[in-house]
């Protein structure tokens, strides 16, 4: 199985033809890694590979957590790689939060989503959900592993204290001022 691609990145449409050694592979990927890879000499992505009768599909993802969430939502019988797909072209945040608060519109917004197969997402991915949140902490500096600290110390939930830190930059700032406007965000003052 194919794990990972580094190469120089080819992209046209929806799929990018990735050249690694001499050999071009075909690489499905979101319109958000289209945009990352273009005019870039050489990448790396974590590869999903697709085994069907008929054909062997690879898809492409620029991170190790959108891999997880694709191949979470593929877990979810009635929803296949190419609307996995569509659906982690948005941000794992988004998705961890309409999953959480059984937003069902969310998930029907995308085609070959129906209400049933967005409710289907909703429940048997709630349970699930914890997988990603420790994969996204696994990618942490010890910069905001500390920020982390601090806010569960103050008693705010993993999911709060990670919706606080996407809605700041705490790599650009000290410590002590991360955890004062992560404070402020989760107070909603």
């Amino acid at each position: 199985m194919i794990a990972l691609l580094t190469g120089k990145p080819l992209c046209t449409g929806q799929e990018c033809i990735m050249m690694c050694g001499g050999v071009g592979y075909g690489v499905h990927v979101a319109p958000h890694t289209i945009d990352a890879l273009v005019g870039k000499s050489e990448a790396t992505l974590h590869i999903h590979t697709h085994v069907r009768e008929d054909a062997l599909q690879l898809f492409g993802f620029l991170t190790r957590e959108e891999k997880y969430m694709f191949e979470l939502l593929l877990s979810v019988s009635g929803v296949g790689p190419k609307t996995a797909l569509a659906i982690t072209n948005g941000s794992s945040a988004d998705i961890v939060d309409a999953i959480q608060t059984n937003n069902v519109s969310f998930f029907t917004s995308f085609s070959r989503v129906g209400k049933k197969v967005a409710q289907k997402i909703i429940i048997e991915l709630k349970s699930k959900l914890g997988g990603i949140e420790d994969l996204a902490l696994g990618d942490e500096t010890p910069h905001v592993s500390d920020i982390r600290a601090a806010l569960e110390s103050l008693g705010y939930s993993k999911m709060e204290v990670s919706k606080a830190l996407r809605a700041i930059k705490p790599e650009e700032v000290s410590i002590q001022q991360a955890i004062k406007q992560s404070v402020h965000i989760l107070s909603g003052t």
